[in-house]
C-alpha cells in the first residue's frame, strides 16, 4: 500500500532525510521509531503532501503520491501529533465537517460517524463542544477524524502522547481492528510497550534513514542479550559475575532459569 524509495528532505545546510526506504503492507502496523530530530514528522508530512520532497518516490497504492498528490491524499488519513479540531463547534460537527470534506454525504456520513464513535467508546461525546474536551477525549476525536473516509492507508503520528490510560487503550484496540480489517498503519511512537501491543513490524529511523527493519522478535533475537537480575530488599550481596548496582544485581546468561536457581542455592 505503501512504497518510499531513496526519500531525501534538506532544511539548509541539514539533510533530514538521507534516502529513506520503506514499505507498508495492507492488514499490517509498521511502527516507525526513532528519536527525535530523526526526520519522522518530516516523513510523515511529505507522504501526506504537507511538504516537497528533494528527492525520492512516494507511492500510494501506486499512485505517483508526489506527481499526484490529490489522487493520493483520498487514500490517506492523516492524525499528526498537533490537534486538528474545532474547538467551538460540536464533536459531530467535526466529524460532519471533516466527513463532507471527504466526500460524504447523507446517510452514508451519518452511519460513518456512528461506527467511528462506537469503536473509539466516544458517542457520548457527539453533542459537547470540542474546546470543553479532556486532552484525552481531543486526541480521540482527532484520530477519528482520520479514520472517517476508511482510508487504506493510515499515518498516526505519536496518537497517545498526552493521552490517559483509558484512551490509550481505546485508541490501540482501534488501530489493532484497523489493520485486521486490511488497513496498511504507520504508527509513530516512543512507547514500546504499544509496539508488542500493536504486534507491529519495526522501522528503526536514525540520521535520515531507515537503520534496521524487523518484527520485534527479529530485533530481539538479533540484538538483544538475555540476563538474570535480582532485585533485594537492601542492597545486593556481591555475587560471582554479576553487576551490582544498589539492590539490584545482574547476570547476562542464556539460561537465565538455570541461573536463578543456582543463585538462590547460593544465597540460602
Amino acid at each position: 500500500m505503501l512504497r518510499i524509495r531513496d526519500l531525501r528532505k534538506r532544511y539548509g545546510d541539514l539533510e533530514v532525510l538521507r534516502g529513506v526506504d520503506l514499505d507498508a503492507a495492507a492488514g499490517r502496523v509498521v511502527a516507525l521509531l526513532g528519536p527525535n530530530g530523526a526526520g519522522k514528522t518530516t516523513l510523515v508530512s511529505i507522504v501526506a503532501g504537507l511538504r516537497s520532497a528533494d528527492a525520492g518516490s512516494v507511492h500510494i497504492g501506486g499512485i505517483d503520491a508526489l506527481a499526484e498528490p490529490a489522487a493520493a491524499r483520498g487514500m490517506l488519513g492523516l492524525a499528526p501529533q498537533d490537534l486538528g479540531i474545532y474547538p467551538t463547534l460540536s464533536v459531530h460537527r467535526n466529524l460532519a465537517f471533516f466527513g463532507e470534506l471527504a466526500g460524504l454525504r447523507g446517510a452514508a456520513l451519518a452511519s460513518r460517524i456512528r461506527e467511528v464513535c462506537d469503536a473509539l467508546e466516544m458517542s457520548d461525546l457527539l453533542p459537547r463542544r470540542a474546546g470543553e474536551l479532556s486532552g484525552g477525549q481531543k486526541r480521540r476525536l482527532h484520530t477519528a477524524i482520520a479514520i472517517l473516509h476508511r482510508p487504506p492507508l493510515l499515518f498516526l503520528d505519536e496518537p497517545t502522547v498526552g493521552a490517559d490510560v483509558q484512551t490509550r487503550a481505546r485508541l490501540l484496540r482501534a488501530v489493532r481492528s484497523l489493520a485486521d480489517d486490511g488497513v496498511a498503519v504507520v504508527y509513530t511512537t516512543h512507547y514500546l510497550a504499544e509496539v508488542e501491543e500493536l504486534d507491529a513490524d519495526v522501522a528503526i529511523l536514525e540520521g535520515g534513514r531507515v537503520i534496521e527493519r524487523a518484527s520485534v522478535g527479529e530485533l530481539v533475537a538479533r540484538h538483544g542479550t538475555p540476563a538474570l537480575r535480582l532485585t533485594f530488599d537492601g542492597p545486593a550481596p556481591a555475587l560471582s559475575g554479576y553487576t551490582v548496582d544498589g539492590a539490584v544485581a545482574t547476570l547476562p546468561t542464556a539460561v537465565p532459569a538455570a541461573a536463578a536457581a543456582t543463585a538462590l542455592q547460593g544465597l540460602g
